[in-house]
């Protein structure tokens, strides 16, 4: 498909509902069986559209290797006016998707070295795409490591989770997903970060991260929280120099580093 089509909003079937928690679903999208489908790298994003209400940016989590399903986990905000009318949608109705749009993480780059994702809150989905693009591919990386921090409470995966506020049914680890990379055993030189999340636990990540000598060239952030329109428009997302849909919304810590400096001197 030529990439200014993907400016154009084709016409997909929700095929299913997971509800994930009380404001949280996780849609399974199908495009008809006599469109192209979507090639799309793990990282980039879609706009999503609910016909007569709005549209809204969402991070692809399902496997490029399924380019005619696509999944996007949605959380619902009460003035969202796209993801309150999407909750209310069912199984068979339609929404308008455009895409992939942005630049996903450099996996192509990456071959043959250690993988560790971190992940809050609705970072995981953005990141599960990775994770399925590794485990088709897996003979071309090294030791796939996945670090998620929940807000409550596969076995060539070392998967290690943890919860802001443990209650008594959980028995697992309790605390800021930073205490989790404290106590990895990095082999530094050969690993590459894939982390999405809020700015609160991106910061301590990254300076447990410099100590454990992972540099800055080496670590990766999704930025995706900070888009809107999705096509450099709206001025919603820029910073400094850079708009997070059209450069991003993954960026190489050092540029994010530039962004946030931007940011603080104004």
């Amino acid at each position: 498909m030529n990439p200014s089509e993907n400016y154009i909003p084709r016409l997909a079937t929700i095929a299913d509902i997971h509800i994930e928690t009380r404001t949280e679903k996780t849609f399974t999208l199908r495009l008809p069986d006599d469109d192209p489908g979507m090639d799309f790298d793990p990282g980039q994003f879609i706009e999503l559209s609910v016909l007569g209400a709005g549209e809204a940016p969402f991070g692809l989590a399902s496997s490029p290797a399924q380019p005619h399903l696509l999944q996007i986990t949605v959380r619902r905000y009460p003035a969202g006016i796209a993801t309150v009318p999407l909750h209310r949608m069912h199984v068979g109705d339609y929404v308008g998707v455009r895409g992939p749009m942005g630049n996903g993480f450099p996996l192509a780059e990456n071959l043959g070295r250690d993988i560790l994702l971190i992940a809050g809150g609705l970072g995981l989905p953005t990141l599960r795409a990775v994770i399925f693009y590794i485990l088709d591919h897996r003979d071309d990386y090294g030791q796939l490591t996945l670090l998620y921090g929940a807000r409550t409470p596969a076995p060539e995966i070392d998967c290690q989770q943890t919860v802001d506020v443990a209650d008594e049914s959980w028995g697992g680890n309790a605390g800021y997903v930073s205490e989790l990379v404290d106590r990895l055993q990095l082999q530094p030189d050969n690993t590459t970060v894939f982390m999405c999340g809020p700015a609160v636990m991106i910061t301590p990540v990254v300076t447990i991260l410099e100590e454990l000598d992972v540099s800055c060239e080496q670590m990766y952030i999704n930025m995706e929280a900070h888009m809107k329109c999705g096509v450099g428009k709206c001025g919603h997302c820029l910073i400094r120099d850079k708009y997070v849909c059209l450069d991003g919304p993954v960026f190489r810590y050092d540029k994010v580093q530039q962004m946030q400096d931007f940011q603080h001197a104004l």
